[in-house]
């Protein structure tokens, strides 16, 4: 079965996990992704273990870098840019997150590149842009930090906290990919490729949705709720007999059939709690009744019982947790990708649904230089063929 990128050439010189992840969502799509890894040591989180799989691999690395083909280059030597720029003549997307200046002092920007490859699509994908905050570090606790996430998370009385992932990379990535293909729809239409620029701290902002609009529409500096929502209630973690539920009640509907379902109908109409605007102005007098109430079952009876009667309720899952109800639920959470001797290796499968054209899952994530620069080449070149032909 055709795949839907499969016309695609990718050189990314990319690590870590913004720029990975990009390239990663886009080989599953079916693009021939071409790794360049410094020697030695390629990608970073190669050495980021534990943990490791059962064959010693780094778990971070597996996590971004599967259907993607591993060739190893040095760009400090001659011979190594020479072989760069080759296979940036034969490819359609150059991606990379060298802090800004440097792809130009390798001669590898996207103007060098273009003189040779007018429709190539250059995406950088940077800490802080390529102005004011080029010199910065684009660390993910870093921008997490300075660009507001940790100050609306965590506890009001404790300190910021971090997401427990790199939401920033990954967010970015993600924002990378899709300005990649509109830069591809672009060139389909003209014939021109172009730069494309993403940044983790814009990511950020963007990705912040809600609290930042709080902030630039409506002047309000968000704080730190713990597991509460600044505009919705009940929208929270509530302790029941056994453990933590949460409740998501995000309309008045929902809110009545949980009164209804925890006996307690009144609620709904007493006129503290009648609008969400009311419950939100009362939301600490709403949840010393509701805790009151649901400390009188445990938190997995709670949620069956709301559950059934159309109230957004669960517990608190672990990872474990989190992929065996996605496996009950038949999203099929996991694929088995092949290594290269044939062994299986089980990553977490690509969320897109494409009834046509489907994921791919071809290869598990390469060995270091798996792939030599005249096999790389070659690839490139003959994807870019079966397209002509």
């Amino acid at each position: 079965m055709a795949a839907a990128l499969d016309d695609l050439v990718i050189v990314d010189f990319s690590r870590v996990l913004a720029g990975p992840l990009a390239t990663m969502v886009l080989a599953d799509l079916g693009a021939t992704v071409v790794k360049v890894e410094r020697p030695g040591t390629g990608d970073d989180t190669r050495a980021w273990g534990p943990p490791l799989d059962d064959r010693g691999v780094a778990t971070y690395f597996l996590g971004v870098n599967r259907n993607k083909h591993s060739v190893v280059l040095d760009l400090a030597a001659d011979e190594g840019r020479a072989q760069a720029r080759a296979l940036a003549a034969t490819a359609d997307v150059v991606v990379e997150n060298f802090r800004p200046g440097v792809m130009e002092r390798l001669g590898l920007g996207h103007e060098a590149l273009a003189a040779e490859n007018p429709g190539l699509v250059s995406c950088s994908v940077t800490g802080f842009g390529r102005e004011g905050g080029a010199a910065l570090p684009g660390y993910d606790l870093l921008v997490q930090a300075v660009g507001g996430l940790m100050s609306v998370t965590g506890r009001p009385d404790g300190e910021p906290q971090k997401v427990g992932v790199a939401l920033v990379d990954v967010v970015c990535g993600l924002h990378a990919a899709v300005g990649i293909l509109a830069a591809l729809r672009h060139r389909e239409r003209t014939g021109e490729g172009q730069r494309v620029e993403v940044d983790l701290l814009s990511s950020l902002l963007a990705g912040m949705v809600n609290q930042s609009s709080a902030y630039v529409a409506g002047g309000v500096v968000p704080g730190r709720m713990g597991n509460a929502h600044p505009s919705i209630a009940p929208y929270e973690l509530l302790p029941a007999a056994d453990g933590e539920l949460v409740l998501a009640c995000g309309n008045d509907r929902q809110f009545r059939a949980l009164c209804d379902e925890l006996g307690r109908p009144e609620l709904a109409d007493d006129p503290r709690f009648v609008t969400n605007d009311a419950r939100v102005a009362h939301r600490e007098a709403l949840r010393a009744l509701l805790c009151a109430r649901l400390a009188d079952d445990g938190a997995e009876a709670w949620a069956t019982r709301l559950l059934a009667r159309g109230v957004p309720a669960g517990r608190v899952n672990d990872l474990a947790g989190a992929v065996a109800l996605a496996e009950r639920l038949g999203l099929r959470p996991t694929v088995d990708v092949p290594d290269a001797e044939g062994r299986p290796v089980r990553t977490i499968r690509n969320p897109i649904g494409l009834s046509r054209t489907p994921p791919r899952y071809v290869s598990a994530p390469p060995a270091l230089g798996a792939t030599s620069f005249a096999d790389a080449l070659e690839l490139a070149r003959q994807a870019r063929g079966a397209v002509a032909g």
